[in-house]
């Protein structure tokens, strides 16, 4: 079923299962073909049947969850810039912070002054409603609405039954701490927000736009390709392009991590997000602004935790039935102990069963996994590395086989002619034009080598039925001769004797109109920074790590056994890497995930089947992007311990938050049953426990 993509703010989203409510509503209108609701950037994704009109889709929307939560404001993201609704949340703000002033005033003036006890008994109540009107008001409307098991109407039952049984300093005492404890926990999440968008604060705010001999400046929306724009010192580079004029360093770290500066001159590519440390360039713009690699990465790492990790999958059907169980139990301990055990008084049971409601809000729990991930993934950006979804995080923390291609993610991918072997009746010129006329057309890295090795002018009209062979090489016709170049297997597959080559680098054999030429060897280096991320994958506990590539047998083994790998399986079709990743599969255990690393494009296949595909080489490419789970930004196949580190710190966090929540509030559920624990206790469990969560949680962005 085809849908449309289109997103809402939700302003004012505090609470995480509020949002977990959000969205499972919002999946069952009619139209919808799924929601998805990002807690930690307060955006709900949704995907409309594209016969179904979009304005009428988020109208029902906006009704729906001012319903359920009306405190929310949606806001369409194409209607942002209008929205005013920054200086209305602050003015909301003064006054709940001025209603919270008087409550806890109004409070202690009755607790601690000796007044009558009716008197104590007015301020209490005057405390209580001031404090806890909108919960009451909130607990009622959902009551009428069927959603009954919400923190509002357990808050309300809580503290109305604290009031019947005569424990009015409690009641309001409840009210007052989960109120300072909500405000803390909203500034708590709001401040972790900001300092998750802190760490990608790249998004440039405008464009020097050079018209004629003057400079405009302009939205980086507003500037079209082959624009020319002026970028002065100290700023940052709004849209990806080529240097005109100008020479500089730049500082790349917020794309790639890599904080030692990058030289950049006419004729330069340079990416949006980095920063001009000195000098004045002149940019023709390459890209429009919404195709640019800065509008790219700000995308991915916004939308990255639409794609939920199991974990966090878990934690949300969980709170979906731990509070209603919770509820029912109190229930339960209200009414059967004091049935059963006749002389026990009903006050000490209901006491109890109050307790156990105050306990039972699943925010703590909720909040602290999706808020986990999130920072986890935005540690990952800051340090150069794309993960797409905390999903993928996920699975990098349980990795157990790497497997690398080979160009370009290893080796540097720069290759060089370092001999050419022609026959006798052959000039070394004449099978270098040959070579050069037959790789014209390819994108292969060997075959631009071997045209810049022939550095002449190639005549394209002399090139004709151009024919490339997977795995094998390029068959063309060349001023009317039919010429051959590829690996041994063309040879053999076309029944020409050619000469066999035992030399380290990738052979390129010549035949022409059948007769043999002779061969060109090119050569490619292994990256300074490989043989560190094998090292630091192995003290990582990662044992088998494997090479699969199409480049030949003997080069492929001589870079495995200098960089020490598990295993090499060389002369590889696309086809055949995926069988072989298939077979890698049936080694590892059940919840082992297998990492795949390679450029992104040329591996599309073993990428989709991979638990995480990693694209290597993907600086500036939009198809490096899209093809994997995971994108290294500046080449460094060491790049891939950060993400490992990161992922495991993530995943042992989240399971802290985990713990620590649902282990607080067993503790106290039981001390609540048995009579051991009262309100300020469960009060501690519910809020509390949500500020643990979320200052452990930011603890993940401290990783360097």
């Amino acid at each position: 079923m085809s849908s449309k993509k289109k997103t809402l703010i939700l302003e004012n989203l505090d609470c995480a299962s509020c949002a977990n409510k959000i969205e499972s509503e919002v999946k069952n209108i009619d139209g919808i073909n799924n929601a998805s609701v990002n807690f930690v950037s307060s955006k709900l994704d949704i995907y409309i049947d594209d016969k179904i009109d979009e304005n009428d889709i988020v109208n029902i929307i906006k009704n729906k969850i001012k319903i359920i939560e009306p405190g929310i404001n949606i806001v369409d993201t194409d209607k942002r810039k209008e929205s005013t609704s920054e200086h209305g949340e602050e003015k909301e703000s003064k006054y709940e912070i001025l209603l919270l002033v008087a409550g806890a005033i109004l409070f202690f003036v009755a607790m601690f002054f000796n007044i009558s006890s009716q008197l104590k008994l007015v301020l209490y109540l005057a405390s209580y409603f001031l404090l806890g009107w909108d919960i009451l008001l909130n607990a009622l409307k959902n009551i009428f609405r069927g959603k009954i098991f919400d923190e509002n109407f357990l808050m309300a039952i809580a503290t109305i039954g604290a009031f019947i049984i005569g424990e009015y300093a409690e009641g309001v005492a409840v009210m007052l701490f989960f109120k300072i404890g909500e405000s803390f926990q909203s500034y708590a999440v709001n401040k972790s927000r900001k300092s998750i968008s802190a760490l990608m604060d790249i998004r440039p705010d405008y464009a020097n736009l050079k018209v004629g001999n003057e400079t405009k400046k302009v939205s980086p929306e507003e500037v079209n390709i082959d624009d020319i724009i002026i970028v002065k010192a100290g700023e940052k580079i709004p849209l990806d392009g080529v240097v005109v004029e100008g020479k500089s360093m730049i500082d790349t770290s917020a794309l790639t991590g890599e904080s030692l500066p990058v030289k950049v001159e006419s004729g330069s590519n340079v990416l949006s997000g980095s920063i001009n440390n000195n000098g004045i360039l002149e940019i023709k713009v390459s890209k429009e602004f919404n195709e640019s690699t800065v509008s790219k990465i700000l995308d991915l790492v916004e939308n990255a935790s639409s794609s939920k990790a199991e974990t966090e999958n878990f934690i949300t059907r969980f709170a979906k039935y731990y509070t209603p169980v919770v509820v029912i139990v109190a229930l339960g301990l209200a009414i059967i102990p004091p049935l059963i055990l006749r002389n026990n008084s009903w006050y000490d049971w209901i006491y109890r069963a109050l307790v156990f409601l105050v306990v039972s809000c699943p925010c703590g729990l909720v909040i602290s996994v999706p808020l986990g991930f999130f920072s986890g993934i935005g540690t990952a950006s800051k340090n150069g590395i794309l993960i797409k979804g905390s999903n993928y995080l996920e699975y990098l923390s349980k990795a157990e086989i790497f497997v690398f291609d080979k160009t370009g993610t290893l080796t540097k991918g720069v290759f060089k002619v370092t001999k050419i072997n022609n026959q006798k009746d052959i000039s070394e010129e004449e099978l270098l034009e040959y070579a050069a006329y037959a790789e014209y057309y390819s994108n292969h890295p060997i075959g631009v080598s071997i045209v810049k090795a022939y550095n002449k002018d190639i005549n394209k009209n002399e090139i004709k039925d151009y024919n490339e062979i997977s795995g094998h090489g390029i068959s063309v016709n060349v001023k009317g001769k039919k010429v051959l170049a590829g690996n041994s297997k063309l040879m053999n597959k076309e029944n020409i004797k050619y000469e066999e080559v035992k030399e380290i680098g990738t052979i390129v054999h010549i035949a022409v109109d059948s007769k043999y030429y002779g061969y060109l060897i090119i050569s490619d280096e292994i990256k300074d920074d490989a043989k560190k991320a094998i090292e630091g994958l192995r003290k990582l506990k990662i044992k088998n790590i494997v090479m699969l590539t199409g480049d030949s047998k003997v080069v492929a083994e001589n870079v495995a056994k200098e960089l020490n790998l598990n295993s090499v399986e060389a002369e590889l079709l696309p086809d055949q890497k995926v069988e072989k990743v298939k077979e890698l599969y049936k080694t590892k255990s059940p919840k082992g995930t297998l990492v795949f690393t390679g450029d992104g494009i040329n591996d599309a296949p073993v990428l989709a089947i991979a638990d995480v595909g990693v694209a290597m080489g993907g600086l500036g490419s939009d198809a490096a992007i899209e093809a994997a789970d995971m994108v290294i930004m500046n080449d460094e196949p060491s790049k891939l311990i950060d993400s490992i580190k990161i992922s495991r710190r993530t995943e042992k966090i989240v399971w802290q938050n985990i713990i620590i929540a649902l282990g607080v509030k067993i503790i106290v559920l039981i001390l609540g049953a048995l009579g051991f624990a009262n309100m300020w206790e469960a009060v501690f469990a519910d809020v509390g426990v949500t500020l643990i969560a979320v200052i452990n949680s930011i603890r993940i962005m401290k990783y360097s």
